[in-house]
C-alpha cells in the first residue's frame, strides 16, 4: 500500500512537471497577430525610396535607395520637410540605417558589401566597414549589439564597435523559415522586421529567432491603387519615451504613428 502511494505521488509530480514543460513550450511557440492601431498621419516625401526610419533622441532619420539617387536624410516629422540631408556615391545603393551612438550613424548598402559610418551633425562620412554580402537592414541593441539582415531567414549578430560577426539566428514562424527580412527596429528583447513585397511586420524574439507577433498593415489608410509597383511597405522606427512607432513604405505620401495592438 505505501508502494502504491508513493507510485501516485511520484505519477502525480511527473505528470505536473510534464504539464509545466509543456505550458512553457506553448507559451514559447505562441503567435499574436493583430493589426497596428493608426494614432496620427504625418506628410512623407512621395519621391523617397525609404531603406531605413530611425528616431534618436527626438530626431528623425530616413535612408533612401536606388542608384545615383540614394540619401540620407534628417526630416521634420510634423512637416516632412528636410532640415539636412547628404548624397551617397552614385555606385551605391543605400539600405537600412541605425544609430551608434549620440553622434555617429550607421549606414548599409545593397550589394556593396561596404557599411557607411556617418557623423549626424552635420551629415557627413566619417569612416566606413567592410561585410560579406548584401546588406538590408539594420539595428542596434540595448546591449550595443547590431543586428543586421540580408534578405534571408538569418539576422546577424556583430559587434558595434568592431563590426565583427559575433553570432546569427535564424528566423521561424512555426517552424517555417522566413525570408526576406528586410527593414529592422530593435526593441528590447524584440526585433521588428518587415518582409519585403508584404504588408506584414513581424516581432522575433531575440534570443530564438521565434516569431512572437505577426502585424497586418494593409489596414493602413493608403490609396495603395495610386501607388506604383516597387511602393512597398519599408521603414518602422520606435518613438522615444513611447509605446509607439512610424512606419512608412517606399514612394509612400505618409509617415504613419501606431501602437503594435496586441503585443
Amino acid at each position: 500500500m505505501k508502494f502504491n502511494n508513493r507510485l501516485f505521488i511520484f505519477s502525480a509530480l511527473f505528470l505536473s512537471l510534464l504539464s509545466a514543460c509543456s505550458g512553457k513550450e506553448a507559451k514559447i511557440k505562441s503567435v499574436t497577430y493583430s493589426q497596428p492601431h493608426v494614432i496620427a498621419e504625418y506628410p512623407h516625401d512621395s519621391n523617397a525610396f525609404t531603406q531605413g526610419l530611425e528616431f534618436f533622441d527626438e530626431r528623425l532619420f530616413e535612408s533612401t535607395g536606388l542608384y545615383g539617387n540614394s540619401s540620407i536624410r534628417e526630416i521634420d516629422l510634423e512637416s516632412g520637410s528636410t532640415l539636412d540631408s547628404a548624397m551617397l556615391d552614385k555606385a551605391l545603393f543605400g539600405e537600412g540605417l541605425t544609430f551608434l551612438d549620440e553622434n555617429r550613424i550607421l549606414q548599409l548598402t545593397w550589394k556593396s558589401e561596404k557599411a557607411l559610418i556617418w557623423e549626424s551633425d552635420p551629415l557627413r562620412i566619417i569612416g566606413e566597414w567592410k561585410y560579406e554580402g548584401e546588406g538590408w537592414g539594420v539595428c542596434l541593441l540595448d546591449d550595443n549589439r547590431l543586428v543586421m539582415s540580408n534578405g534571408s531567414d538569418s539576422l546577424v549578430f556583430r559587434n558595434s564597435e568592431t563590426f565583427e560577426v559575433i553570432d546569427s539566428i535564424n528566423v521561424t514562424l512555426d517552424g517555417v523559415k522566413i525570408e526576406k527580412l528586410n527593414e529592422l527596429e530593435c526593441d528590447g528583447q524584440t526585433i521588428w522586421a518587415n518582409i519585403w513585397q508584404t504588408d506584414r511586420i513581424i516581432g522575433i524574439d531575440v534570443t530564438t529567432g521565434h516569431v512572437t507577433h505577426v502585424l497586418e498593415t494593409s489596414n493602413l489608410p493608403l490609396d495603395r491603387e495610386s501607388l506604383g509597383q516597387g511602393a512597398v511597405l519599408n521603414g518602422i522606427a520606435r518613438i522615444p519615451d513611447s509605446e509607439n512607432f512610424l512606419i512608412t513604405g517606399k514612394l509612400w505620401p505618409k509617415i504613419f504613428e501606431v501602437s503594435f495592438t496586441g503585443r
